[in-house]
């Protein structure tokens, strides 16, 4: 007797299996009877004409844990092509009520608050499984494909002294007695590490104490971090980001081809080299084709808004074809104080963004990387050296030209299946109004 699990079953055709699972549908049609099971990878039928045979299911729930021993079969009206026969079932756990959700449908048509409710068996849908199995595949595309590039991947503290980094709010704890806070991002311990590998990598959790309500944020989610040094500028840090984001996508296509197909998943063009435009050229652009409906533009923001990126996300498909679209130069004044600006126009910075289909995916780009730049950079911007000791420490001995970037996980999944909220595309969000499940 063979124990395998659902992806296995191909390779045992003609042989007596035994799965382990859910009992995930059972029907009735006219004398023939189909007893689904869903593991942890797929689903499987087993056929039956004999009543009998189902006689351990009586007034059981779908849910229910059961074991199903028969023998493969494979028959191209079957799902996969393939089914047990002969199905002997026993049941481990039985499941008296009815789920909470319909996992049997083919979609969840539950709203989104209901979802997340009982996200604890909404995850358990082979659809929404599929968009983390997908989020587990982005993590392990990513770290191929940088390990191959002999970046060291490393895990920063995530309880931080001090709530420095500008741009972002910070979650306040109390450690022991004193002040301590969640960590916003890895970038100051990233920078530090570069001074050790050179090249560093990590994907880990962030927390933005932000209140924002909207279908793209919220409080906690993953991000892919890069840093590494001698570089020229941000451009070399933009190449890197667009190797990454192939690799991703080739380890994607490679490995999770049945979660994609699942999804309909719509898989993005990259070409060779990611067109770019700089953010003054950006603002101007979208002046000239929208005018007074130009928005932010219009006022004079030193930013992007969501619909200045959607605009450029379209006229990058128009004018290039291309799903990925990078604006470069960002006004320092809307950057971090680490920021490298650019010699040329100090008014504009060697920093990025990467918008995958007109929505912000990706910030990065080149970091200060001499001492008194820092201490220079500070004062400019009100801040006392004192609370950076430690990560100024990195840059009094020794660091070269270095930059990164940080991909949002989430945000990822979300415009890469076309999800309408970025709560669907996180296993169990956390925002303004949920902290639980």
């Amino acid at each position: 007797m063979n124990d395998i699990r659902t992806v296995e079953a191909n390779e045992f055709i003609g042989q007596q299996v035994r799965l382990q699972g859910w009992l995930h549908n059972l029907r009735r049609l006219g004398g023939v009877n189909f007893i689904v099971l869903r593991d942890g990878w797929g689903t499987i039928q087993a056929v039956t004409e004999n009543e009998a045979d189902l006689a351990p299911l009586t007034d059981l729930a779908l849910g229910s844990v059961i074991r199903l021993t028969g023998q493969v079969i494979a028959n191209a009206q079957a799902p996969d092509g393939l089914e047990l026969q002969q199905p002997v079932v026993e049941v481990v756990t039985p499941v008296l009520e009815a789920s909470p959700l319909p996992l049997a449908k083919k979609r969840l048509n539950a709203a989104l608050p209901t979802l997340l409710d009982h996200a604890v068996v909404a995850n358990r849908h082979p659809a929404r499984r599929a968009i983390f199995r997908l989020a587990a595949g982005t993590m392990a595309g990513f770290r191929a494909t940088l390990s191959a590039r002999h970046f060291t991947e490393v895990q920063t503290p995530k309880i931080v002294a001090s709530a420095t980094e500008s741009g972002a709010n910070v979650f306040k704890l109390d450690y022991f007695g004193r002040p301590a806070y969640l960590a916003q991002s890895p970038q100051f311990y990233k920078q530090i590490m570069v001074g050790v590998f050179e090249r560093v990598f990590e994907v880990g959790p962030v927390f933005r104490a932000e209140p924002h309500d909207t279908v793209r944020h919220i409080n906690e989610y993953v991000s892919l971090d890069v840093e590494f040094g001698f570089i020229d500028d941000h451009f070399t840090v933009m190449a890197l980001l667009r190797e990454v984001i192939a690799g991703i996508f080739d380890h994607l296509t490679t490995h999770y081809a049945a979660d994609l197909a699942l999804l309909e998943a719509n898989l993005p063009v990259i070409l060779p080299q990611i067109p770019h435009i700089h953010f003054a050229d950006a603002q101007q652009l979208i002046l000239a084709r929208h005018g007074a409906d130009a928005g932010s533009v219009a006022a004079g923001e030193p930013d992007l808004s969501p619909q200045d990126e959607r605009r450029l996300g379209e006229w990058a498909w128009q004018e290039y074809g291309s799903d990925f679209l990078f604006v470069s130069g960002y006004p320092m004044v809307k950057r971090p104080f680490y920021t490298h600006p650019d010699p040329q126009r100090p008014a504009y910075s060697n920093s990025f963004d990467l918008l995958f289909r007109g929505t912000e995916l990706v910030t990065g780009g080149q970091r200060l990387h001499r001492y008194d730049d820092y201490l220079a950079a500070l004062a400019r911007a009100g801040h006392s050296p004192e609370p950076f000791t430690a990560y100024l420490e990195a840059f009094r001995y020794g660091m070269p030209p270095h930059g990164g970037f940080a991909i949002g996980l989430e945000r990822l999944l979300m415009q890469l299946l076309g999800l309408p909220n970025l709560r669907l595309a996180t296993l169990f969000p956390r925002d303004l109004n949920r902290v639980s499940p």
